[in-house]
């Protein structure tokens, strides 16, 4: 398997992480973002959305978008199961990660990139233009303060996101966290004791550097 990823690629790192976690052997492609190069013809030719992570398999099935790659890797590839192993387990695991994907990452996402100047014109990833909307920082801002208050109640009764172990959930709210404290200047609130314990274990894993 081939995995076309950019090292500061929010998106990139769950997927980096899940295979760490998995132990699973895949090449690592980068696309420079900073050079534009998910926009080259070649890069087209694997993704036509121009966005990464892009998974290639051995028979050169290309595999986009970051949710989908992570549940076929857990799919295709039974050790180390991250989304579950019963069918309640499933959907308690996509429940968890589904919220943590539109109530932190997507937040943390669409501040960076109406504020960001340079992604001007870029406001939304994918193959079209988007322009910026200034006003939606503040709402982003609101959202991601929301979210590390619902995520403290929640760690405040469990170990993990989903529950008693550490799933696909964790991955993509870490990241999340991750993604706002570095780039959106809003780290964890320093109230916030359950979520401050829970980001130290998941950030001590080996696979959290991936």
């Amino acid at each position: 398997m081939k995995l076309y990823h950019a090292s500061g690629s929010p998106n990139s790192r769950r997927v980096r992480i899940l295979i760490a976690e998995k132990g699973l052997d895949a090449q690592l492609v980068p696309v420079d973002l900073g050079t534009r190069e998910q926009f080259s013809d070649a890069y087209r030719a694997v993704n036509p959305r121009v966005v990464v992570p892009t998974l290639v398999l051995d028979d050169g099935t290309a595999i986009g978008e970051t949710p989908v790659i992570m549940r076929y890797l857990d799919d295709a590839f039974a050790q180390t199961p991250l989304f579950g192993t019963t069918a309640q387990e499933k959907a308690v695991v996509a429940m968890w990660e589904r919220r943590a994907e539109i109530e932190g990452f997507a937040a943390v996402m669409e501040g960076v990139r109406n504020a960001a100047a340079t992604l001007k014109g870029r406001a939304v990833s994918g193959p079209h233009g988007y322009e910026q909307i200034p006003e939606l920082v503040e709402r982003s801002k609101r959202r991601v303060a929301n979210f590390y208050d619902d995520l403290e109640a929640r760690l405040s009764s469990v170990p993990f996101v989903a529950g008693k172990h550490y799933t696909a959930a964790d991955i993509t709210t870490l990241v999340a966290v991750d993604f706002a404290t570095r780039a959106f200047a809003m780290p964890i609130p320093a109230h916030h004791d359950a979520v401050m314990k829970w980001h130290e274990r998941v950030s001590g894993r080996p696979s959290a550097t991936a």
